[in-house]
């Protein structure tokens, strides 16, 4: 049986796939969300939190989650005040605040939410590159 930690890890990688799926053209290309750099999901493309991965409530959340380029995401500590304005431009005013209101609730999340969630993600990652053709 695997630990929580396992599965966390697990659900990390399946949920970065499926972030940087769900906004990758048909040739696989996905845009940096906070400077707009153009590269291949699997080529130096991550999944970039606005609210760190360190706050559970969010780290999942698939707003809080944009695709954004190795520069951006590590080097330039997730370009956070872009991150917001696009946010907010994306999904709508305020957009921010609550991810960041969010973020500092609690939840608890037990084997079988993990469970749980890897198995829609990886179901959501197959179908994502079935509609798009890519692998």
């Amino acid at each position: 049986m695997k630990t929580i930690s396992k599965l966390k890890k697990e659900l990390d990688k399946i949920f970065s796939l499926f972030i940087r799926l769900r906004d990758a053209t048909d040739l696989g290309l996905c845009q940096c969300f906070t400077c707009g750099k153009v590269a291949h999901y699997k080529q130096g493309m991550q999944n970039g939190h606005f609210q760190s991965r360190r706050f559970l409530p969010t780290r999942f959340d698939e707003e809080n989650c944009q695709v954004q380029c190795q520069k951006c995401n590590i080097w330039s500590q997730g370009e956070q005040y872009r991150f917001a304005l696009h946010l907010d431009g994306k999904y709508g005013e305020g957009t921010a605040e609550e991810l960041e209101y969010l973020a500092r609730t609690t939840i608890k999340l037990s084997r079988i939410d993990y469970e749980e969630k890897i198995t829609y993600y990886k179901s959501t990652v197959e179908k994502l590159k079935k509609e798009k053709g890519i692998e």
